[in-house]
């Protein structure tokens, strides 16, 4: 085969430091968008992001080549520093160490963004903390509830 071919579609959950709601509304506005160059810089396709105070959504397309572990160090470390430059009253923001990351399949594609889309409208019922243990179980994570936050 001469090319190489692939269709790797990620949902990738991530927290501020200990859920502290940082992510405004205004700060929001103008972060997903710098997210999804830093993601296009690095090779992927952001398709969607989205979230709520205290994390962020993402639905991206990855490249065979690239570890989701760098991505989203590169995500973290420059979203950190620019929240930093653009924000001079969030000094203290930090994203949570870690983060969860699912395989997607095309057919769950829109499911997918609508998830993402209704994000504030999920989170007046549901915690962040019960919502990414439910995602866990779903995908069949195996996990120790006592290291999945802070």
């Amino acid at each position: 085969m001469p090319g190489t071919y692939s269709q790797l579609l990620l949902h990738i959950v991530f927290s501020t430091t200990g859920r502290t709601p940082w992510i405004t509304s205004d700060v929001s506005e103008r972060l997903y968008p710098y997210i999804g160059g830093i993601v296009r810089a690095e090779r992927g396709v952001l398709y969607d992001i989205g979230g709520v105070e205290d994390h962020a959504h993402m639905y991206l397309r990855w490249r065979p080549d690239g570890s989701v572990s760098d991505l989203m160090r590169t995500v973290k470390a420059r979203s950190s520093k620019w929240i930093h430059d653009e924000f001079p009253s969030l000094r203290e923001f930090a994203w949570q160490e870690g983060y969860s990351v699912f395989s997607v399949s095309k057919s769950q594609e829109e499911a997918v963004k609508r998830y993402i889309a209704g994000q504030a409208e999920h989170h007046k019922k549901e915690d962040f903390k019960s919502e990414l243990l439910r995602i866990l179980r779903a995908h069949g994570v195996e996990f120790n509830q006592k290291y999945v936050f802070d």
